[in-house]
């Protein structure tokens, strides 16, 4: 069985403990930190371009008209 324990502590208490870590430590909680960032960000990029005012068959429409005019633009 586990037990969930929260502690109160402070940004500058997490740094002083950061700052004891062994560099392989800092250096993987680095990454886990920038993953992190990167999902946040990527999320948010997803969520501004999201729309129901777009669906695959007015893609497929789309794609289709511009491969024909490539098509026919190679032809002459």
């Amino acid at each position: 069985m586990r037990t969930a324990l929260q502690v109160d502590i402070s940004f500058d208490q997490v740094l002083e403990l950061v700052k004891q870590l062994p560099m392989q430590d800092k250096i993987k909680l680095s990454k886990e930190l920038e993953k992190e960032g990167i999902e946040t960000k990527l999320k948010g990029l997803l969520k501004s371009f999201s729309t129901d005012e777009l669906s695959l068959d007015t893609i497929d429409e789309e794609v289709e008209t511009v491969r024909q005019q490539m098509y026919d633009g190679t032809k002459h």
